[in-house]
């Protein structure tokens, strides 16, 4: 006869076997849920701006270049690049090579000789042993020889090189101890004043820049932001970057120097009345703009069309109705047709 005991085991066992593999089933089938943000689409004026990338430059009548009148050895360099110097101030000091001092002595020498002979072919002259014509020549020896001895003595005397007017050292083209050639260019300086900010820019955009627009500068490594007018815009492509060009003068009081990195913003246009959302918002697939929209605790993909970014809210124009809501937080993790949990909405 069999007891109950041995009858109420099996059972036992078949019924915790069997309410475990239920539990299991019901955990596995369950829909995912995502935590999500919202935040919902907006109307409302949207300003068009692009970046600009460039540089500080001088302008062409601004620019001054010394040169080495000699050949000469830089003895000292007075002010590096980006110095500020006012006019007058000594920038860079040479000393003649021994080339130069054998030149100006072997001129001096010829001078006195050319003096003496001269002198000798006038008194010779007076005494009638020599013609006019022999006394001319004479003459016109010396004055060649004193030229040459007082071209020589000057840029013997030039070898100090100031700055011709007020500005920023751009250049300088040799390192104390160098030798250099005459002629040589040893620094170059941009005239305060005349300095200028060049921005490349696709040529397609240049054409779209409004007349009297500004740009709003920004120097690199500063947070300070300035806003001058566009000088110009020149649609010539430059070869080498494919890019426009847009000019805009640089204040004196802004303290950029020649060849510092600038960043600018400049206005396009005004769209009114145009639809944005956050830009944490936006995906993409592939060049394929879309959003996730919220709706009754779902996610459905859908793709747009953007147009230009403001600050942290970018442009839909097409796709997306004023007033849908859009995921912005968790947006990585969802899938089309995704259920979701909202943790806080934002308008």
């Amino acid at each position: 006869m069999t007891s109950r005991t041995s009858l109420a085991l099996p059972l036992a066992f078949a019924c915790l076997l069997g309410g475990c593999q239920s539990s299991t089933d019901t955990a596995a089938t369950a829909d995912p849920v995502a935590t999500i943000d919202v935040a919902t689409a907006t109307t409302g004026d949207i300003d068009e701006k692009i970046t600009l990338y460039g540089a500080a430059e001088a302008n062409g009548a601004g620019k001054y270049t010394l040169s080495a009148p000699m050949e000469a050895i830089v003895q000292a360099v007075d002010t590096p690049v980006g110095s500020r110097v006012t006019r007058g101030q000594i920038l860079v000091r040479l000393s003649p090579s021994p080339t130069a001092r054998l030149d100006l002595a072997t001129a001096s020498a010829n001078a006195n000789a050319a003096d003496l002979a001269h002198a000798r072919a006038r008194r010779l002259r007076a005494d009638g042993l020599v013609s006019d014509a022999e006394v001319e020549t004479a003459r016109a020896a010396k004055q060649a020889a004193d030229a040459s001895r007082a071209s020589l003595a000057t840029r013997n005397g030039a070898l100090v090189l100031r700055a011709p007017a007020s500005g920023t050292v751009e250049v300088i083209g040799a390192s104390a101890g160098e030798l250099v050639a005459a002629g040589a260019t040893i620094v170059s300086l941009v005239k305060e004043g005349d300095l200028r900010a060049r921005f490349g820019v696709d040529p397609a955009i240049a054409r779209r820049i409004p007349k009297g627009s500004y740009v709003e500068v920004t120097a690199a490594g500063s947070k300070l932001a300035f806003n001058v007018p566009v000088l110009s815009v020149d649609s010539v492509v430059d070869p080498v970057t494919k890019l426009a060009s847009v000019y805009v003068q640089i204040p004196n009081e802004r303290g950029v120097g020649a060849g510092e990195s600038l960043t600018g913003r400049v206005l396009l246009a005004n769209i009114a009345g145009g639809i944005t959302i956050p830009y944490a918002a936006l995906l993409d697939d592939g060049g394929q703009p879309f959003v996730f929209v919220i709706a009754n605790t779902i996610a459905k993909r859908r793709d747009i069309v953007v147009g230009p970014r403001t600050g942290d809210r970018i442009s839909v124009t097409s796709g997306l109705k004023a007033g849908e809501r859009v995921a912005t937080v968790g947006v990585t993790a969802l899938e089309d047709g995704m259920k979701t949990r909202i943790q806080g909405a934002k308008k």
